[in-house]
């Protein structure tokens, strides 16, 4: 609904710290620099000036789940506290700092020659994944990040590992396999039927939950492209849920005003019906 008290205003965004924050509804004027000017027009926002020009990078790194590459460990070498991984994989050229998807992990490629590059995993990575247990010659999934206009034929997966989970039972039926996963019952909760996980990087579907184990289907053709380990009784997998379950969660603890959050939302829709938005 056209609101005609802001017919003639616009909205200011300020860019900063790979944020962008409404700052004030403001008279038009022109572009100062530094600053994204949109324009409000029969209820809707486009982009009409951007500034000040110089090349922008991407704010987030994001994959969807679909694993591109299976990659051979090639050298694992102490780093700190950290390791070094040499990964050989047929998905030359690599660009310095770009990130990949090793195993649902995103992590930098900060060297590169023919088809090996490496990667560095901090003692976070290590603690929280299944890296620690690789050895060379072993098998992980790969998947380059996304770029605008890809399709997301998965989920949105941050290539940020929550948890790790055991493949506890493997069933095999005519159209598939059905994969049965013990995990935390910390993680269980974001965890539905029907909804999306990221299973060593590979966007799945749920089936069933249980109060501390999950089950998923595998297809054929999954089955032909996935490392030969992920279907192997045992198997410690990274599990990264749907980071859609978690935001929801802070906000609603938000709401409720609990000691951790810095303050609570004031956003409503008697806000923005007050701004001309509804």
């Amino acid at each position: 609904k056209q609101d005609d008290r802001h017919r003639d205003k616009t909205i200011i965004l300020h860019r900063h710290r790979a944020t962008l924050s409404i700052i004030a509804i403001e008279p038009r004027y022109p572009s100062p620099s530094g600053h994204v000017i949109h324009h409000r027009h029969r209820a809707t926002l486009s982009i009409i000036a951007i500034g000040p020009r110089y090349p922008s990078s991407p704010i987030v790194t994001m994959f969807t789940g679909l694993i591109t590459h299976i990659g051979t460990i090639s050298q694992i070498t102490p780093s700190g506290d950290g390791v070094r991984l040499c990964i050989d994989a047929a998905m030359a050229p690599y660009t310095l700092g770009e990130s990949i998807a090793v195993n649902g992990i995103c992590l930098t490629v900060d060297a590169a020659a023919d088809n090996i590059f490496e990667v560095h995993a901090t003692r976070e990575s290590l603690a929280r994944t299944n890296l620690g247990r690789l050895r060379p010659g072993d098998g992980v999934h790969l998947e380059r990040a996304l770029r605008i206009g890809d399709r997301l034929g998965g989920h949105f997966v941050m290539g940020h590992v929550d948890t790790t989970a055991h493949l506890d039972k493997v069933v095999e039926f005519s159209s598939g396999k059905q994969l049965s996963f013990a995990i935390s019952r910390d993680y269980i909760r974001y965890i539905v039927e029907k909804g999306s996980i990221a299973i060593d990087g590979v966007s799945l579907t749920v089936n069933r939950v249980g109060q501390a184990d999950f089950d998923i289907m595998l297809i054929p053709h999954s089955q032909a492209i996935l490392a030969p380990c992920f279907t192997t009784p045992g198997h410690l997998v990274n599990i990264e849920v749907d980071v859609m379950g978690k935001y929801v969660e802070k906000l609603l603890s938000c709401n409720m005003a609990q000691p951790r959050c810095i303050e609570p939302s004031t956003l409503s829709i008697e806000s923005l019906r007050s701004n001309g938005f509804c």
